[in-house]
């Protein structure tokens, strides 16, 4: 499959997996959103218009996001996500994005050093995180992505209660 090809279907993967959560799942009533992986904002921009009534808090190692698509003041972390998420690590978030994976084996083996155990603390007990890499924790219960998406292209979970 072509680098393009891959990409496509990761990107509707994404966009159908955050429609599922939207009209399918009931995200604990209280709670942040957070997206860890900000990049150019193109999904920040979807989980804002799907979930308008969220405060919604993006983190990046640096601000590369289209001007429409960048989070307002106070709702945007910048630096290094593994210490700059430990802040948000208090069990107050009703959904988490991640979507930091590299494709780089060796790389994203290093984030997956501390991003499951970041996901679990940041996460409200029943919230739900949807990832691109596979997030081992026992606190985080693997639940099924859509049927016509390739298994281990996108990855989805609730926070046991």
């Amino acid at each position: 499959m072509s680098r393009l090809d891959s990409f496509i279907n990761r990107m509707s993967a994404q966009r159908d997996m955050l429609n599922h959560i939207r009209d399918h799942c009931e995200l604990p009533p209280e709670g942040t959103i957070l997206e860890i992986g900000l990049g150019n904002g193109r999904t920040f921009n979807h989980i804002r218009e799907n979930f308008p009534h969220r405060r919604i808090v993006a983190f990046d190692r640096q601000l590369g996001a289209h001007k429409s698509s960048i989070p307002d003041d106070g709702n945007l972390v910048l630096g290094e996500i593994d210490r700059a998420g430990k802040p948000f690590m208090t069990g107050e978030a009703a959904f988490v994005h991640a979507d930091i994976g590299t494709g780089y084996p060796e790389k994203d083996a290093v984030t997956l050093t501390w991003l499951p155990s970041m996901v679990a603390a940041m996460l409200l007990p029943g919230g739900y995180t949807l990832s691109g890499l596979p997030l081992d924790n026992a606190q985080l219960q693997p639940l099924p992505v859509l049927p016509h998406i390739e298994p281990d292209r996108y990855f989805f979970y609730r926070k046991i209660l």
